[in-house]
């Protein structure tokens, strides 16, 4: 793969709307390493600035044990939008003399609509998260690391490659890292451009080479996942916390939320929609909907705020009144939405709240693999649905059965969470928008029939 220029300002980027000044090495982990120019910070710079310092003092000064101790401690919860606790993930993986070392699995495959956080780590800071994988390589006793990648993310590849080329020559992967007598390589792997790969075990069978269906669990990745070895799947943004965790400790990396919320740590949040400012700020975890939309310069001229989806797609809408909240795992859970991604979608009074949740129920449709009844079946059905209210030659009934659907497709239900994802706009959307969908009704006059 062709080497980027290390001066080069890549192509295509996210744009984060901080400078310089604003991020610091104490306060803003992800991002203080960051060129004002967007450009990638290769090997030298990172390391210039204090990179692979977290992963060469947890080779040498701990224990696997002490690692993951420290990940619970610090309460790192999980940013693809499961915000389960790494460390409690990592607790799980079998490990022993007696059983053969297993992977590491980067999960880079970046599908959730509305979500562009983790391709400003991997275009532009790629040795962040390979110091990340490490060291959560070595508390996971990992043979090998593999980075799934989505496949349209070219410029993000070119960057990985070449910051796994640039660690392998510097003596940092590969057989006794820095000395440590702990081997451990990594490998990118592009994926074929499948939403369904955001479940971990549908990834890990399309790594191996087979149709990206999910699993049945148990057992669990952690105890049988990639090749039949002991398996951890982490996102982008959840590993790249971990470097700044091992070198400052829990205690630092849990007052980075300031009291905002019990999570620790910083979160990237980003917005995208009808705003002046599309982009992406580090922030607390916990900082609310209404900073992230005033630091996104509110909404364009002409345009004032409907609903807005707190992170991705798959989650569930929200409310103008709802702003206030602090964005955080917890408290959007407790009013019917999850945190997900955390990268905020707006909808503007002037857009049509149904031809949106049209398109959204389409592309989960299309991107069902097909291997539940519920899922293969009823998306398809939920989008014609929505296509008949959308203009306006609804029946009714319609919407009770959107809201069956929605019933229907929810947590437990169907082989993953996939329809789940899916049912939970629309069921937030019927519950807060419901005279619009009655408008998508055409009620006849027939004889008799009043």
């Amino acid at each position: 793969m062709k080497a980027i220029p290390q001066d080069s300002r890549l192509r295509y980027h996210c744009q984060l709307h901080q400078s310089a000044d604003e991020r610091r090495a104490d306060t803003h982990p992800l991002t203080w390493r960051l060129r004002e120019d967007g450009a990638r910070v290769g090997f030298e710079e990172y390391c210039a600035k204090e990179g692979y310092q977290g992963a060469t003092h947890t080779l040498k000064q701990c224990t696997p044990d002490n690692v993951i101790d420290t990940m619970k401690q610090a309460n790192v919860r999980g940013r693809g939008g499961g915000g389960f606790s790494a460390g409690v993930k990592w607790s799980l993986t079998l490990v022993g003399d007696h059983l053969p070392r297993g992977y590491l699995i980067c999960n880079a495959d970046e599908m959730e609509p509305g979500t562009f956080k983790d391709r400003l780590l991997l275009e532009q800071q790629p040795h962040l998260l390979i110091e990340g994988m490490i060291i959560a390589g070595y508390a996971n006793r990992s043979r090998c690391g593999y980075i799934f990648l989505r496949g349209e993310y070219v410029e993000a590849a070119r960057s990985v490659a070449l910051a796994i080329e640039e660690a392998r020559q510097a003596g940092l992967l590969g057989s006794d890292i820095a000395g440590s007598g702990f081997d451990f390589d990594i490998a990118l792997h592009t994926g074929a451009g499948r939403y369904i790969c955001g479940e971990e075990t549908a990834l890990i069978n399309s790594l191996e080479g087979k149709r990206a269906n999910p699993r049945a669990k148990p057992p669990f990745p952690g105890q049988s996942g990639a090749w039949g070895k002991p398996t951890v799947v982490n996102n982008v943004e959840t590993l790249c916390n971990v470097p700044g965790v091992m070198q400052h400790g829990a205690d630092w990396y849990q007052g980075l939320s300031g009291g905002l919320s019990d999570d620790g740590g910083t979160k990237l949040y980003g917005v995208s929609g009808l705003v002046e400012r599309p982009g992406l700020w580090e922030l607390p975890i916990g900082t609310s909907g209404r900073e992230i939309l005033e630091r996104a310069g509110g909404m364009r001229q002409g345009h004032s705020l409907k609903a807005w989806l707190p992170g991705g797609g798959s989650t569930g809408f929200l409310l103008p009144e709802h702003l206030e909240l602090a964005l955080d795992f917890d408290t959007v859970d407790q009013y019917g939405s999850r945190l997900g991604t955390g990268l905020i979608a707006v909808l503007s009074q002037r857009q049509s709240l149904l031809s949106l949740l049209r398109n959204l129920e389409q592309f989960f449709a299309r991107e069902s693999c097909g291997w539940c009844t519920p899922c293969r079946d009823g998306l398809p059905w939920t989008v014609k649905l929505l296509q008949a209210l959308e203009r306006g030659e609804g029946k009714p009934g319609d919407i009770e059965l959107l809201e069956q659907h929605a019933q229907d497709l929810g947590p437990g239900l169907t082989f993953c969470a996939h329809a789940p994802g899916a049912a939970m706009p629309l069921e937030s959307a019927i519950r807060h928008f419901r005279t619009e969908f009655e408008a998508g009704i055409a009620y006849s006059t027939l004889e008799g029939v009043s």
